[in-house]
């Protein structure tokens, strides 16, 4: 008697846990642009994949295919190596897809991402302080990967980096796993609302960023780290850079292209599984000069500012400055005056229902760097 009891309130509450599961991916939706919302000028990708040529399933070019059917622009392999040739030499267009690719390196601070390089004539060094300026000097450029979590990143004085991961997804889905317990059977149905469920505010990455600024330039990344799951990660987190001109269908060309815009930091970042962000736009004005994100510019007036969010999504924007928001608005468009020196991003807050936690940036901007007119 007490077995079939139990079984039936087992029974019971495995039906209720279907309902309710059911009734969660029932009412999600990723939030959809017209489709007028859209420029040549900007574009789409994703950022750090692996492929069979080090730790990934996937050979790149089924990784280009999936690329495709997800309607990204681009995609950037890097796979581990010192640096990875063959996976260097995959690069080109695939499936429409521009496939590019670079080198995560181990060295003696924990992982470092290489990118837009000249091929070397030896491996890099395994310091690096020693890897980022031979990347340097090989016309390349360099991102911190995932600094406080897997090989976390030892800090040191500061030296010429490009970049810093600030949300890295296989991090995510690994360490905050217990989170999303409840959601797993959804990696099945509906993968990017288990995905979304999965992701949590990096806020030690924003601290660190932010500390970095204060110092030198650096730009933020939204990575995938992507091993497995690339179609619903290539959903999930994408780079969006801002073109001088439309993505030429010459290979060497639209490198450059992509290459130019990440390593001036004139991209923004987005979540784009919990809802579409094309059409953002943060920028300055001195006169009748346009101040794109990643530019530091010297001035001894204020500067205006504008942020642009006219998606028709609920959302709240946040002007950051030095690390703490000096203006909250609902409205799509903002602008504020910039009597301060410093560092001002922009962080976009998705209100609308969404699996997608509501303490984490939807868009993050990449920096405009204000600095004073020396005496």
């Amino acid at each position: 008697m007490k077995k079939k009891k139990f079984l039936f309130i087992l029974l019971a509450l495995i039906f209720i846990y279907a309902l309710w599961l059911s009734f969660l991916l029932l009412r999600f939706k990723t939030y959809k642009l017209p489709s007028t919302y859209t420029s040549p000028l900007e574009i789409e990708g994703v950022y750090h994949i692996h492929s069979t040529f080090s730790d990934g399933q996937k050979h790149p070019d089924i990784i280009a295919r999936v690329a495709s059917l997800s309607s990204l622009d681009f995609i950037i392999l890097t796979d581990h190596g010192n640096p990875n040739f063959e996976s260097i030499s995959s690069q080109g267009w695939k499936e429409g897809v521009l496939v590019l690719a670079g080198s995560e390196l181990s060295v003696n601070r924990g992982h470092l991402v290489a990118l837009g390089f000249n091929l070397p004539d030896s491996n890099f060094s395994q310091t690096a302080e020693e890897a980022v300026y031979q990347i340097k000097a090989l016309k390349g450029f360099s991102i911190i990967a995932h600094p406080f979590s897997k090989v976390q990143w030892s800090w040191g004085e500061f030296i010429d980096y490009s970049g810093i991961e600030i949300i890295n997804a296989d991090t995510m889905l690994k360490k905050d796993i217990h989170r999303s317990l409840p959601y797993l059977p959804a990696l099945l149905i509906k993968p990017k609302y288990a995905l979304l469920k999965m992701l949590v505010r990096p806020e030690k990455n924003l601290k660190r960023w932010d500390f970095l600024n204060s110092q030198h330039p650096i730009f933020g990344y939204f990575s995938t780290d992507a091993h497995r799951l690339y179609r619903p990660v290539f959903s999930l987190l994408r780079l969006h850079p801002l073109l001088k001109n439309p993505l030429s269908k010459d290979f060497e060309t639209a490198k450059c292209q992509v290459y130019d815009a990440l390593r001036k930091g004139r991209f923004f970042n987005a979540i784009d599984a919990a809802a579409q962000a094309k059409g953002f736009r943060f920028w300055g004005e001195k006169g009748e000069k346009r101040i794109q994100m990643g530019k530091t510019i010297v001035a001894d007036s204020p500067i205006k500012l504008h942020i642009e969010t006219s998606s028709p999504f609920a959302k709240e924007t946040l002007l950051i400055h030095n690390g703490k928001a000096v203006l909250r608005s609902l409205k799509n468009t903002i602008s504020y005056e910039a009597a301060l020196a410093g560092t001002y991003r922009v962080e976009v807050y998705l209100k609308e229902k969404s699996p997608l936690g509501k303490n984490i940036p939807w868009i993050l901007s990449n920096p405009i760097f204000i600095r004073e007119k020396k005496q």
